[in-house]
């Protein structure tokens, strides 16, 4: 048995979308406010602590509907009632699908679909919605006219007509601010199988629930699913604001305790405490705390003895009063309540024998603090689960029973530690939570582990199909509309093209990439545009905007940046393509560019995918529009490659310089910035052919045959190191190309903040659009 996947629907930026939870571990990534965590407190909220519950979880669009239905209640008369509101299209909600077996379908008979169960998935519905409508109508039309009645009675004073005063509520919004505990609860649905609708462009649509369906009466995941959780907010070396809560198994215990000390307390107490239902083996140990109590009580008695002796002079105890005596109560949980119970030791360099220097927990490192709570907190939660020690003795009211399918949130587990921990924790979590006898690779007792990070270490080390990224979508122009988000499954990017999937994923792997973390994207063809732009970027003012933003660049050639085109286009990232020209002849040979000579392009990328034509004469003369692909959202990929450009140079003014690589690019925009660079390799024969060539044509041939054999990356390390390299320039492909795509992020940021869309480079300005109204 396992989670299927998940649909999420009203739930803050998450209007409806539908999150695919692998068998194993799940990676939710994405830039900075695309929901990642909003899905995960979307998971809390409804499977661990209901109570958590506050109205900005609501999806803020709706809100306006909400302030509709309190207008409509109060506009209520004895002729007049207010039509019938769906509250299914208002109220977070968070359908859950079970894949399940046929032997384990004994653990799901209460929430079958049908007595004609045939197999397919198990859905339940959990939604955050009033216990009772018609309660909640009386009591906020209730505040409302006892506001009213103060208002009208009192003598206004002059008001401010921007902000007029009222006393609370002035709205539904403004009443359930404060009430929405004691009004709304979550309540769970069965879903019929039969009515479930694959996402379409990343959006889900989740069943509406048929008219006049009962909630189930009980806990539909109490004794199937074991639900625990490590927050990002574990604040180490601080009390856990969440220690002791209960879980959806109905077992109460301590959930990541801040300190190791209070961790191994709540496990000792769990599992190993002798005193709770003690076994043989637990004799000597308890024989040794009744010697101790015995001996430190005989020794509290005498110590106390003139104390007492003293007190019974003033008349007390009296003759009728009770005698005081001091008695030792020895448990040893008592010596893990304090932060010095745990130490780490020391490594001390030629130590005497016996010798051994120790520090409390706090003195560790945050990162290693950090690392070990966690580990311990996966340990004891597979503990729990599998009634380890003392937890496996229940009494037969108890109930002792395994969950057989356990789920585990684990936010952010970053914090605090260095790359290679990051990699390592992501890599054995998953192991520790099946590190049982009866677990290994059992199917029978499942657990899955979802994980959110910002960190592209954790994303690295993690399955490529494991990923789920969450993906920020532009407001559409309707009035009342926010900014929300959308989840991609990266295991079905690819379809079935298993080399493209192979290539991208060991590609990522290698190059270590925070692609799913980014604004927008940069793929340049080698060493020597991975080495200059990134710094021209950094150090010349008309990029500036770049360097506000998250940009990955990527050195991937022309032959193979296509593949990555069905990844990008599910990021939804802006990316500029920095490629070469790369002329050819028919017969495939490597060819200086000259027009009318039949000559073709090697570049897969402008054969593939922008902008679909191979010719060298066609892409030479291509308008700036035909070098973009731009999506329905706006979203796109532009390829920058070499094209014309006017120099003067020897016999030819104004001549037409055409390029075919990077380099050559390069000296064809900074020729007097190239004849005095110092340098060897590529530097010198540079040098040698601007000062012995007579016109761009020789310029050309001489480029062409340097380049066939010479080491661009030590010539960009040489222009580095130059002293006048704040005179180069840009090639003005690559300068046009920069500026597209900074034009694009300032697009992606006006559409997020609701404005207009700004024209696009070649393209007339976007005319508006007209604004619907939401319809309440």
């Amino acid at each position: 048995m396992h989670i299927d996947f998940v649909e999420i629907a009203n739930f803050r930026k998450l209007l409806a979308v539908r999150i695919d939870i692998a068998k194993k571990t799940t990676v939710f990534v994405g830039a900075n406010n695309s929901g990642k965590s909003s899905a995960m407190v979307a998971l809390r909220h409804f499977l661990v602590d209901h109570g958590e519950f506050s109205i900005n979880d609501f999806t803020l669009s709706h809100w306006a509907k909400l302030d509709g239905l309190g207008k409509d209640w109060e506009e209520e008369t004895e002729g007049y009632e207010a039509p019938a509101f769906d509250w299914g299209t208002v109220v977070p909600s968070l359908d859950v699908w079970l894949s399940v077996p046929d032997q384990q379908i004994h653990f799901v008979q209460k929430i079958l679909p049908t007595l004609d169960w045939d197999g397919s998935a198990i859905g339940v519905r959990l939604r955050f919605e009033p216990k009772k409508v018609e309660d909640l109508k009386r009591d906020y039309l209730a505040a409302r006219t006892a506001a009213k009645a103060v208002m009208a009675a009192a003598k206004a004073a002059p008001e401010d007509e921007t902000d007029p005063f009222s006393l609370w509520p002035k709205s539904m919004i403004e009443f359930l601010s404060r009430r929405l505990r004691t009004t709304f609860e979550v309540k769970a649905y069965l879903l019929d199988p039969a009515q479930l609708k694959d996402p379409a462009d990343g959006e889900a649509w989740p069943q509406p629930l048929p008219d006049g369906s009962e909630p189930l009466t009980d806990d539909p995941f109490k004794g199937l699913i074991r639900i625990d959780e490590i927050s990002a907010q574990r604040g180490l070396g601080m009390a856990s604001p969440r220690a002791g809560r209960e879980d959806a198994t109905g077992d109460e215990g301590p959930r990541l305790g801040k300190k190791l000390s209070t961790q191994l307390r709540g496990y000792y107490a769990q599992h190993l405490d002798p005193f709770e239902q003690p076994e043989e083996k637990d004799l000597k140990a308890l024989q040794a705390i009744h010697s101790a109590r015995v001996a430190f009580g005989k020794q509290l008695s005498e110590s106390f003895e003139v104390a007492i002796k003293e007190l019974e002079t003033i008349g007390y105890p009296g003759l009728t009063d009770p005698k005081l005596t001091l008695a030792a109560d020895l448990r040893p949980l008592d010596a893990l309540k304090h932060g010095s119970a745990v130490h780490y030791e020391v490594p001390t360099h030629l130590a005497d024998a016996g010798f051994v220097n120790r520090l409390p927990e706090d003195s560790n490192g945050l990162g290693y603090q950090n690392l070990v709570s966690m580990v311990f907190a996966l340990m004891s939660y597979r503990d729990k689960r599998m009634l380890v020690g003392k937890a496996g003795r229940k009494t037969a009211t108890e109930e002792a029973s395994i969950s057989p399918l356990h789920l585990v949130l684990v936010e952010e587990p970053e914090a605090h530690l260095h790359a290679q921990v990051q990699q390592v924790f992501i890599s054995h979590a998953y192991d520790v939570l099946r590190r049982h006898p009866s677990l290994g690779e059992s199917d029978d007792l499942r657990t899955q582990m979802v994980v959110s990070t910002h960190s592209s270490h954790i994303a690295h080390e993690a399955e490529f199909a494991s990923l789920r990224y969450f993906r920020r979508m532009p407001i559409n122009l309707v009035k009342g509309s926010v900014p929300i988000s959308r989840v991609v499954c990266l295991s079905r990017t690819f379809g079935d093209d298993e080399n493209t999937k192979r290539f991208v994923r060991r590609y990522l792997k290698i190059t270590h990439c925070d692609l799913f973390f980014a604004d927008g994207a940069i793929l340049v063809e080698g060493p020597a545009e991975r080495i200059i732009v990134p710094h021209m970027v950094r150090n010349r003012e008309p990029y500036k905007y770049l360097t506000r933003c998250y940009i990955t660049w990527l050195e991937i050639g022309g032959s193979h940046a296509h593949r990555l085109k069905s990844l990008l286009a599910d990021l939804g990232l802006n990316t500029l393509v920095i490629t070469d020209l790369d002329a050819k002849t028919e017969s495939n040979a490597n060819a200086v560019p000259k027009r009318g000579e039949n000559l073709f392009t090697r570049n897969q990328t402008m054969k593939t995918w922008v902008p679909k034509v191979d010719a060298l004469d066609p892409l030479l003369d291509m308008k700036p529009e035909s070098l973009a692909s731009l999506d329905k959202s706006g979203v796109g990929v532009r390829v920058a490659y070499q094209q014309p450009t006017t120099t003067t140079f020897g016999t030819d003014t104004d001549g037409e310089a055409l390029a075919n690589t990077f380099e050559d690019a390069l000296v064809y925009r900074n020729v007097e910035y190239f004849r005095t660079l110092n340098g060897t390799g590529l530097a010198k024969k540079f040098r040698e052919a601007l000062s012995t060539c007579k016109n761009l044509g020789e310029l050309a041939e001489k480029l062409h045959a340097a380049l066939s054999g010479g080491d661009k990356a030590e010539l960009a390390m040489t222009m580095l190191e130059s002293q006048n390299l704040k005179d180069l320039v840009l090639p003005d492909y690559i300068d046009t190309g920069l500026k597209w795509l900074i034009d694009q992020l300032r697009r992606k940021e006006d559409d997020v903040a609701g404005k207009l869309p700004i024209a696009l480079p070649g393209t007339a300005p976007a005319a508006p659009e007209p604004v619907q109204e939401v319809q309440a």
